[in-house]
């Protein structure tokens, strides 16, 4: 599949009610307990690998679980993460006593900075006129990325609870993903373990980034206190609060209370407009809590 990201985003845009509550789901470590496995099997033996790191490979695995799964940017586009860790790699204390050179990714930041949909399409369109070795270093670990997690991945399930959860809230809501995968990996994962038609769009990272896709998927289209976002990373709950719209956490570590939690309870409080105030907030507080600064 090669669809332009304008394509993507024409979809969002496009997006017609037809129900009166709109749901946005994030897949990885949400949906499916990927997360970790994904980071640990395939981002990070690709960072170790393709950034000249196996002189200090037990710290960039260190670093690399800590950016992106224990602390507040858990769930950040893997490019913003990918200089992220260098950063941090690079004034790790046993990283500078070894003397090992860690890349700048100057030319990745700058990229970044300017760059809403942060994804493999608009990255090759960065290298046509810029080949620069920053730029091609980070496609080369992307690339590496897609080819593992496509290849030991989707086995895993989604989380107990996912499909009744996702029957329910499909029956009165507007459903779509809301993630930072590309497109094609959750399609896969989504339609393999037969929960797609509870959704009724895919917006990966091609479609640009989280809050992009609320806003012009649902924002002015619903009220805000009928637009929910479900998520377990920090970004989630970023978008969520860009937009103006609800926010419920599966917590990290809790996955399966979560998502029982929602079943039982959260859903009923949605869809009957008690979900705002005192919960959502105890909600959030007990999100992140579990994460570190």
């Amino acid at each position: 599949m090669n669809i332009r990201s304008e394509d993507f985003e024409t979809q969002l845009v496009e997006f017609k009610p037809l129900k009166d509550f709109f749901v946005g789901v994030d897949s990885d470590g949400c949906v499916f307990d990927t997360m970790g496995f994904k980071h640990r099997e395939c981002f990070c033996p690709a960072f170790i690998n393709v950034m000249g790191l196996q002189s200090v490979s037990l710290i960039a695995r260190e670093v690399w679980e800590k950016v992106n799964l224990y602390s507040r940017t858990r769930g950040v586009n893997r490019f913003i993460a990918l200089t992220k860790a260098m950063d941090v790699l690079r004034e790790h204390p046993a990283v500078i006593k070894k003397g090992v050179a860690i890349p700048e990714l100057d030319e990745v930041k700058k990229w970044i900075s300017r760059e809403p949909k942060l994804g493999a399409g608009t990255l090759q369109e960065e290298l046509t006129r810029n080949p620069h070795p920053d730029l091609l270093l980070a496609m080369k670990w992307s690339e590496a990325v897609n080819v593992a997690v496509q290849n030991i991945s989707r086995t895993v399930a989604p989380f107990n609870n996912v499909h009744k959860t996702m029957s329910r809230l499909s029956g009165a809501a507007d459903t779509i993903v809301v993630s930072q995968t590309p497109y094609r990996n959750i399609e896969l994962e989504w339609r393999e373990h037969g929960i797609l038609p509870y959704v009724r769009m895919i917006a990966g990272q091609e479609s640009g980034t989280k809050a992009m896709h609320l806003r012009l998927a649902a924002l002015g289209k619903y009220p805000a206190e009928h637009i929910l976002m479900i998520g377990d990373a920090p970004g989630d709950l970023q978008a969520a609060e860009e937009c103006g719209v609800l926010f419920y956490p599966i917590i990290p570590g809790k996955e399966e209370d979560s998502w029982k939690e929602l079943l039982d309870e959260g859903i009923d409080r949605f869809f009957s407009d008690r979900f705002l105030g005192e919960y959502a907030e105890n909600k959030t507080r007990d999100f992140l809590a579990t994460l570190s600064q």
